[in-house]
């Protein structure tokens, strides 16, 4: 082999190796945002690619008031409580809200930056499927002097889906230690998080039916504290759409805004915190578009 060839082979040589070594040694992922970055921003997405991602900061997160949050303030009262017991270096659980779509489960959350963000909360969003990197991305935020809140929104699995065992491993502890400036919150329309077929009552096609369920119960049970957000009733609703109103200083009698609220929840097919908002928005514009 003459030395022009020689020499291209073991340049190509050189390159797999120290492809190998970044894998081997960060495992594909890249490192953490500059701790400045951690100043700056107060919400990071993870954003994974192949077998590698980044944090990349979010330069205009949502900043929700959580006293805009109206009709679920049990809920509220002890999400905030958990949070400021984390923000304050004191234990504190996992989360897990789930329930109504639409009542406020990631205002939420997404309100916690509002209330905590001084104190050194930060907020990282991460997909549903992007669970299996959860080890990689914990690794990543340990020692690093602020606590995090790992976000994921809307999460449930299939019958099919193995990844939520990741995350089982996760919140329960695995042989490696989760960082204590990690916590993760999840929200889900599903409480188990988990299908729930009629054989599961039944038994038919299995053995020992009751560890399929608890199978299926076990990942919800990992998560310390479980928050429900039930249906609203007319009564609830209406208080949100008075508070929306009144935020607003919309200049509409009441018994005609109730009227209004109630056609806007039947056409819509349900009644939510989400509908109260979306009804205030709308009247709001056709108020202003007419110079009410």
């Amino acid at each position: 082999m003459d030395d022009g060839r020689w020499t291209q082979l073991v340049t190509r040589l050189e390159r797999v190796m120290d492809g190998a070594e970044r894998l081997l040694d960060g495992r594909g992922i890249s490192p953490p945002p500059d701790r400045i970055a951690f100043e700056t921003y107060w919400a990071f997405r993870w954003e994974k690619y192949g077998a590698s991602g980044k944090l990349a900061p979010i330069e205009h997160p949502h900043l929700v008031d959580l006293d805009d949050i109206v009709g679920v303030d049990d809920a509220k009262e002890m999400l905030v409580q958990s949070t400021k017991q984390f923000v304050a270096g004191h234990p504190a659980n996992n989360v897990l809200l789930w329930g109504e779509r639409g009542n406020g489960k990631s205002s939420c959350v997404k309100g916690l930056l509002n209330r905590f963000a001084s104190a050194g909360l930060r907020l990282v969003e991460v997909r549903r499927w992007d669970m299996l990197s959860l080890p990689a991305l914990t690794a990543m935020l340990r020692g690093i002097p602020y606590r995090f809140i790992v976000f994921c929104d809307d999460l449930s699995f299939g019958e099919s889906e193995d990844d939520y065992r990741v995350l089982k491993t996760l919140l329960d502890g695995g042989l490696e230690e989760r960082p204590d400036n990690v916590l993760i919150y999840g929200t889900s329309n599903r409480r188990h998080l988990m299908p729930e077929a009629m054989s599961d009552n039944t038994g038919l096609g299995e053995i020992h039916p009751e560890e399929a369920v608890s199978e299926k119960l076990g990942l919800a049970d990992r998560f310390g504290v479980r928050l429900g957000f039930p249906r609203f009733n007319q009564e609830t609703y209406l208080a949100v759409v008075d508070h929306y109103a009144s935020r607003l200083n919309l200049s509409v009698d009441r018994a005609t805004l109730h009227g209004e609220a109630h056609r806007w929840a039947m056409n819509n097919g349900h009644r939510s915190g989400r509908a109260a908002r979306q009804f205030i928005d709308d009247l709001a514009g056709r108020l202003r578009l007419d110079g009410s």
